[in-house]
């Protein structure tokens, strides 16, 4: 018996599966029908147990969803062509103290950098000597900062012009407004943004702060003003010939909400490198017993972990009171369950006042970081800044551990997509409160079976070199089509993701 399933695509591509169709009918092919999955056709054909592909080309400019579920050029092979790439960012980071825009650069240009492309960063600093040499084909144009902390359009400017004059560069790559273009003069076709976060994303920000706001405290609720800068955002985000979204939704975001062409947006995940953070359950072990938490200790305790800015837009006001309520009304609770907080600010003196099985550690290098990681059971992120896709949950996911996280479109959306992965709770004191318990009701190994889901979903979707892959693509894509917007035919092929490309 023959069955086959044909619907309607994208893409041309159905007649070709009613002819393989009519050819199982009067063969030996037993099974043939037409699926749709992750933003292209395709048609399975499957003979004795195995299942080949027939792919249908897509045009990777209209590819709807993360970059990163494709297969780009492995690790291990040369790129097919090498750029000439300037990047603007607002600061470049200094060890421990990057927020998640510089750490993405940092990680996203090392890895590119690695493969051999020439890299101009144009970037702010108090001090040349803040700026290491990193790598000889990564070169630095410093300037010094605005007063407001921001890069110095005009200075950055010039400079990138000087550079430009000896060698044009294929591609411009600006995170956020690091170069901000304002006017259609300014208009380039081989200039793509990556948004770590967008105005539009603030309002749903500004509503779950003002839901933990404390009613002594004035309200900062402040509407109009976030509205009319959704508004300016709309109007000078049409300047940017290519923008990348840095979660499914706020690629939504850009198309629906900002107007932007669909061909105009790409959505790439933030990653991680995935050679720091990764499962090590020995380095967990020691920085357990640096800390003088043996493993009888630890192994009878659930371990929470928080890291980052210790403010309060991070939720922190929200764990801390939910916390010390739990504390109250649950001695058990208390006393087996071990919260450790890498990281600084403001909070951290107030976390101290919960008591000895809460440890405040202060900010930590990537690798003590990592061994962080490794030493938790369950990472908890109750940000109630609704922007971007914050690494903290990324690097927890590599590393093998669930995550438990605000209602936030960008995890609910791309991160967490269920509970086997981790948790997602409503911003409020009540609703967090009825996770942890969760959590440490399930034990310890319900979290470890949950963490080996987080870490599949990771290395499919998070890595640094999934993310490096997917933009080395995209800037190859873009720099074929610089010559006034038309693909240049020997490097149209890069915006081609090809029939015989394995999907991931």
């Amino acid at each position: 018996m023959v069955m086959a399933k044909c619907q309607t695509a994208s893409f041309n591509f159905r007649s070709s599966c009613f002819f393989l169709v009519f050819l199982s009918v009067f063969s030996s092919i037993p099974l043939l029908y037409w699926s749709y999955s992750i933003g292209y056709g395709y048609c399975h054909h499957q003979v004795e147990n195995k299942e080949i592909l027939l792919v249908e080309p897509i045009n990777l400019l209209k590819f709807p969803k993360a970059w990163n579920q494709l297969v780009f050029s492995s690790k291990q092979l040369p790129p097919q062509r090498l750029l000439k790439i300037a990047l603007f960012v607002k600061k470049w980071p200094e060890k421990h103290q990057a927020g998640g825009m510089e750490r993405h650069a940092l990680t996203l240009y090392l890895d590119l950098a690695k493969r051999g492309h020439d890299i101009h960063i144009f970037t702010t600093s108090s001090s040349s000597a803040n700026i290491p040499s990193i790598m000889s084909n990564i070169q630095f144009h410093i300037s010094r900062p605005l007063g407001s902390g921001y890069l110095n359009q005009v200075v950055a400017w010039k400079q990138f012009l000087e550079e430009n004059a000896t060698k044009a560069f294929d591609v411009i790559h600006t995170e956020s407004v690091g170069l901000k273009l304002t006017t259609s003069n300014n208009y380039l076709n081989n200039l793509a943004v990556s948004w770590h976060g967008i105005a539009y994303e603030t309002i749903h920000s500004d509503i779950m702060q003002e839901l933990v706001r404390n009613p002594q405290d004035p309200s900062q609720l402040m509407t109009d003003g976030k509205m009319m800068k959704v508004v300016e955002e709309v109007k000078f985000f049409q300047y940017y010939a290519h923008h990348v979204a840095t979660s499914d939704h706020v690629g939504d975001v850009l198309k629906r909400i900002y107007m932007i062409p669909e061909e105009r947006v790409h959505i790439i995940l933030n990653g991680v490198d995935e050679e720091i953070f990764k499962p090590d359950a020995s380095k967990g072990n020691d920085f357990l017993l640096k800390l003088g938490i043996d493993q009888d200790k630890s192994r009878s305790s659930i371990i929470l972990g928080l890291s980052g800015r210790l403010v309060k837009d991070k939720g922190h006001p929200l764990m801390f009171e939910a916390l010390q309520q739990i504390f109250n009304e649950n001695s058990t609770f208390k006393d087996n369950v071990i919260v450790l907080i890498a990281g600084n600010g403001p909070w951290g003196d107030r976390y101290k006042e919960l008591g000895s099985n809460l440890m405040v550690l202060g900010p930590l290098e990537r690798d003590q970081l990592a061994n962080f990681y490794n030493a938790i059971d369950i990472f908890v992120h109750p940000t109630l800044r609704a922007q971007g896709l914050d690494q903290t949950p990324l690097e927890a996911f590599l590393t093998g551990k669930p995550v438990m996280a605000t209602k936030v479109a960008s995890y609910t959306g791309s991160v967490i997509v269920n509970e086997e992965m981790g948790y997602t709770f409503s911003p409020t004191v009540k609703e967090l409160k009825k996770v942890l318990y969760k959590v440490w009701e399930e034990g310890k190994k319900n979290m470890q079976k949950k963490g080996g889901f987080a870490r599949e979903r990771g290395l499919k979707l998070f890595s640094a070199t999934k993310m490096a892959a997917a933009y080395e693509r995209l800037f190859l894509c873009i720099s074929s089509t610089h010559d006034d917007g038309k693909q240049e035919k020997k490097h149209e092929h890069y915006c081609i993701y090809k029939l015989h490309q394995e999907i991931d």
